[in-house]
């Protein structure tokens, strides 16, 4: 954590909410070095801040190369575009931090903007990444409704991903579908990111995703049960298995629970018409019921990803847009 520690302390502290990093140059993924011994993996930061307009002031004012020629037209400028455009975040890209031989890029997003995502899956963009294992840097400290919609989250990941599964799997394969769900439907994967990015990430840390989710995996006893004791078919590989309720009553209380901007795709995406609510019971039945929800979880990502994107441009510079696309490709063919 000296690291963090030493990256955190350029930043403005004051009304910081939640700050978490991510991404493979803090947790371990298949394919890279150790995260110890990385040296030229960018560290991904997070900043969920209660005031964008005082934070982006202070922090041009600390560092104003940290920002494109955006900065010129002011810090209520950058706080509008945060607010207002893409998934509602704001990044930094490609920072070198000379001194300490770091190089990071980080979002700035509202506390506001952050519940709706988590709650609601507006944009399942941030939501997306607090679906997998990240390092806390600063905690919710006290705030019980973000630290509630963390949690409410990974329910909503975890049942997504039950109507997406058959009655039996292991927890790789629990652990893979949760972490498709951000990244199906993201445009960038048909060219800015390795094909195997999923699986490296969940071979990688599947006893990270275990103690993650193993809180969410209690309160839904009632629906789906893990045996910590299975062997791998044919082998005597330890491994998790799970069985779930595949029932019509199970999959009625899963899309009851589903966050509300998946509720108005599967809507959109289905042949019923009418309140949600009331043609869950139809939902429930139909015999593409799996591919209505990845359709519809996938609607939401192709938009924000394509979207948060194109606003990524002028917030990072066209050259360091060009530099972060460039290495992005590389991963495609690596």
């Amino acid at each position: 954590m000296g690291i963090f520690r030493e990256i955190l302390a350029r930043f403005p502290r004051g009304g910081l909410s939640y700050v978490f990093a991510y991404g493979s140059g803090v947790k371990q993924q298949i394919g890279y070095e150790d995260v110890v011994k990385q040296k030229n993996n960018v560290i991904d930061l997070i900043f969920c801040v209660r005031d964008p307009l005082g934070w982006h002031a202070e922090n041009i004012n600390r560092q104003e190369s940290h920002y494109s020629l955006l900065r010129l037209l002011g810090p209520r400028f950058i706080m509008n575009y945060q607010e207002h455009l893409g998934a509602r975040v704001y990044f930094n890209t490609l920072v070198p931090l000379d001194d300490i031989n770091v190089t990071i890029k980080y979002g700035i997003v509202s506390r506001e903007h952050l519940l709706d995502d988590l709650l609601n899956w507006r944009y399942l963009y941030l939501a997306g990444r607090l679906q997998k294992p990240v390092c806390e840097l600063v905690p919710t400290n006290g705030d019980n409704e973000l630290k509630d919609a963390l949690v409410r989250n990974l329910t909503s990941a975890f049942q997504t991903s039950l109507l997406l599964l058959p009655e039996r799997f292991s927890a790789y394969q629990l652990f893979h579908t949760i972490s498709s769900l951000s990244y199906k439907g993201d445009f960038r994967m048909l060219f800015g990111e390795n094909k195997q990015k999923v699986r490296n990430i969940v071979l990688a840390q599947e006893k990270d995703f275990l103690e993650l989710y193993f809180p969410v995996m209690q309160k839904l006893t009632d629906y789906v049960a893990a045996d910590f004791n299975a062997k791998e078919l044919g082998t005597d590989k330890p491994i998790v298995q799970f069985e779930q309720d595949k029932s019509l009553t199970a999959n009625i209380h899963h899309l009851r629970e589903a966050p509300k901007e998946l509720q108005m795709r599967i809507v959109r995406n289905s042949a019923f018409r009418g309140d949600y609510m009331k043609i869950v019971p139809h939902l429930a039945e139909s015999h593409n019921l799996r591919e209505l929800v990845q359709t519809s979880v996938n609607d939401i990502v192709w938009r924000s990803s394509i979207t948060q994107s194109l606003k990524n441009i002028p917030s990072a510079g066209l050259f360091k847009s060009l530099v972060y696309s460039y290495r992005k490709a590389l991963k495609t063919f690596s």
